[in-house]
């Protein structure tokens, strides 16, 4: 896309299109435990968006304002005039972004465990978001992932699946991809400015023990946004790996039918 590589995978189906964004630092194998049952809610087109997983990085698109616009390019490029979207992490912010500027393409949105306001971030996130350029990560950043991610989920994902993290974080391509979230003092209250704006129906699923994006950050969300529902899960930041059938149970009841109640 763009003359440059992007990393999709996208599955047979009829109905409403089902978009899937990786979250940080994973990639779409973060989904490896859910995959087969999202296929049965209609064709699926999980992404690797710029600069995560193992799409090429574009450095004009890492922060959550421009990854929105790149998301609603995305749908043109691929001849999708409504979805729903899934995003979780990196991808909150940017599909609401996208959502407030182009209500028309979603039908729904399921996001979460994506930082929404500075003072309610982890010290972790707080201190790569603050630190200067070049004095923050190691030399190899594949291994350091491997390490967080092995430290911080509460069941060590697939052999597949970690390497293919290690590789969307192999060498700088961790700290290239910090710069997303290194815009967040910028654009996050731009984003709660927005909030109130978005019309679109939003499922917001936080892990009670997160220690990178506490709660909070789901709980303000369905405060401001005007049709919104909040579901706090028993695990840390990777939820989608901590229970993933009680996320995929809430994903499904949510597309298929769910969002009208809000």
């Amino acid at each position: 896309m763009e003359g440059y590589k992007l990393r999709i995978l996208r599955s047979p189906g009829l109905g409403l299109p089902i978009l899937i964004t990786a979250p940080w630092p994973q990639s779409i194998y973060a989904f490896h435990a859910i995959w087969d049952d999202l296929m049965q809610l209609g064709p699926v087109i999980a992404v690797d968006l710029p600069g995560f997983g193992r799409s090429d990085h574009r450095s004009e698109l890492m922060s959550p304002a421009a990854m929105g616009q790149f998301v609603i390019r995305l749908a043109a490029e691929l001849g999708i005039a409504r979805w729903h979207a899934i995003g979780p992490d990196v991808g909150t912010s940017a599909m609401l972004f996208a959502a407030a500027t182009r209500p028309d393409l979603f039908e729904s949105l399921v996001v979460g465990s994506g930082g929404v306001d500075m003072g309610l971030l982890g010290k972790g996130l707080r201190s790569v978001i603050e630190a200067k350029p070049g004095t923050y990560g190691e030399p190899d950043g594949g291994a350091q992932v491997v390490g967080t991610i092995t430290r911080l989920t509460r069941a060590t994902p697939p052999a597949e699946a970690m390497e293919d993290f290690r590789l969307s974080s192999l060498g700088r391509r961790w700290i290239e991809a910090a710069d997303y979230v290194r815009a967040y003092p910028r654009d996050l209250p731009r984003l709660q400015a927005l909030l109130p704006t978005v019309t679109t129906p939003v499922l917001v699923i936080s892990g009670k023990d997160d220690p990178i994006v506490p709660p909070a950050n789901g709980e303000l969300l369905a405060r401001n946004l005007p049709h919104a529902a909040h579901r706090v899960f028993h695990a840390g930041h990777f939820v989608w790996e901590d229970d993933a059938a009680g996320y995929m149970d809430a994903v499904s009841a949510w597309v298929t039918g769910g969002y009208r109640q809000v």
